[in-house]
Parts: structure tokens; C-alpha cells; sequence
């Protein structure tokens, strides 16, 4: 699959004023979270919805997609992985926004485990600061001599996930705030690596004060 094939699947209107660009998780495609754009359309009524495909087949399943490989899990193999992959996904946001002529102010990156590993880490390295970042399930890997701009983030993590184990929530919570960005979010005691529905609440408050209605 080509760069140019990638599939994006698509929530809200055909004018937005604000874009809320989602990046699954490895193995996972698109289609995935697409389904959370309908529950969160209401809180940022001017936004469409990009939840796109990530750029590689996955490299430990005959299905799904990766952002980068997760075959070597050492801290600096991750970091070298999601630096090389950051570019092409900083590229994509680049054009969406020139496609849809709304400003880097107006955009939120929303991401699921892999996906908010790319989100954490792109956002502060864009041209100019997003509205926000949502990251559910995932890690912060961490490099902070690119970070341009400190966009206000959102962590979200169960307290039984046995895929990103909590302390990554922890970390990426205490680093970030202890390098200048506005944290909110909470913890699920229960919640395996999934999404509930306290977090679907949070979510849309964030979306809510991070995308207000330009009209």
C-alpha cells in the first residue's frame, strides 16, 4: 500500500473549521477509531474527523497496519523508531490542513496506544501549536531538545493494562508537566487496554474546550 492509497476514513462536515486527526494503534487500521467520531462530533460540532491508515503493514501480524516497528521494545531502539517515523506523519498533517484550510490552532491529534506514542511525539515538534493533544493507552517517548510548542494534553490510561503498563502513564504525565505542558486525564481502575466510557467523557470535555465553535 502507497503512500497515495492510504485509506482515511472520514466523520463530520465537508467545510470544517477544525480538524481532529486520530492515529490507531499497531496492528489495528483506520477503521478502528473512526467509530468514536460520532460520540465526540457534538463537542466540536466545526470538526471532521481524520482517522487514517498508518503508513506500514504491520510487522508481527498477517493484518493491520504500524506506525513504526514494535519488534525491539528497548527505550532507544523506540525512540530511533518513532523519530524516523514522525516526519511522514508530520508531512500527512501538513497537507490536511492545507486540504481543508484550517490552521495548526485549530487541529487535535488524537491517539490509541502506538497512536499516542505518535501523538505525544509529533505535536510539539509541528510548525506551530495544535489545539491539543488526546492520548489513550500509550507512552511518552521522550526527547524533549525538538519540543517547539507545548500543547495541552490529555492522558487517559486503565489501571489493568497489560499491553502499555501504567507506569508509562505515570511518566508521561510527571515528564510532561515537569517540562511545561498542561496535563489533564485520569487513570481506570480495571480497565484493560481499551477505551471506556469515562473516557469518552473526558475526551469530549477536552474537545470541547480545546476546538470552541468559531461561529
Amino acid at each position: 500500500m502507497t503512500e497515495s492509497s492510504i485509506r482515511i476514513f472520514t466523520h463530520g462536515p465537508e467545510r470544517p473549521d477544525a480538524l481532529v486527526l486520530m492515529l490507531h494503534g499497531v496492528g489495528s487500521d483506520g477503521a478502528d477509531l473512526i467509530s468514536l467520531a460520532p460520540l465526540w462530533s457534538a463537542a466540536a460540532p466545526g470538526a471532521l474527523f481524520l482517522s487514517p491508515d498508518a503508513p506500514e503493514p504491520c510487522d508481527m501480524a498477517p493484518f493491520g497496519r504500524q506506525w513504526f516497528s514494535l519488534k525491539d521494545r528497548d527505550p532507544q531502539v523506540l525512540l530511533q523508531e518513532v523519530r524516523r517515523a514522525a516526519p511522514t506523519l508530520q508531512k500527512s498533517i501538513s497537507t490536511h490542513l492545507a486540504q481543508y484550510q484550517v490552521s495548526y490552532s485549530r487541529l487535535v491529534l488524537m491517539g490509541f496506544s502506538q497512536g499516542s506514542m505518535m501523538a505525544l511525539f509529533a505535536a510539539p515538534r509541528l510548525p506551530s501549536a495544535v489545539a491539543g493533544v488526546m492520548a489513550y493507552s500509550g507512552a511518552l517517548l521522550w526527547e524533549p531538545e525538538g519540543a517547539q510548542h507545548r500543547p495541552p494534553v490529555l492522558l487517559i490510561h486503565g489501571e489493568a493494562d497489560d499491553v502499555v503498563p501504567l507506569s508509562a502513564h505515570r511518566y508521561a504525565k510527571q515528564t510532561l508537566a515537569a517540562n511545561g505542558f498542561s496535563v489533564a486525564g485520569h487513570t481506570t481502575p480495571g480497565l484493560g487496554h481499551g477505551i471506556d466510557q469515562a473516557g469518552i467523557e473526558a475526551g469530549a470535555a477536552f474537545l470541547a474546550q480545546a476546538l470552541p465553535p468559531l461561529r
